[in-house]
């Protein structure tokens, strides 16, 4: 017998049922700054190692990878 306005238990397979309700909250409290992080560092790795197949459609930076033609 369930209660209206009982929270259910998840049932999540293997080593992820010991995640609760406060270890859900916690974490969507964090990934805003998951999200940020995430895209910084993968923008990062594109300037650092100079990523043509994904640069190349960039707008201002595409300029780069044009070759000249004869």
């Amino acid at each position: 017998m369930s209660l209206p306005g009982a929270a259910t238990k998840l049932s999540l397979p293997g080593p992820l049922k010991s995640i609760g309700k406060k270890q859900i909250e916690i974490a969507s409290q964090w990934l805003g700054s998951g999200i940020a992080f995430g895209t910084t560092a993968g923008l990062g790795v594109c300037y650092f190692t100079d990523w043509k197949v994904v640069l190349q459609y960039l707008p201002y930076y595409n300029g780069k990878f044009k070759e000249a033609e004869e």
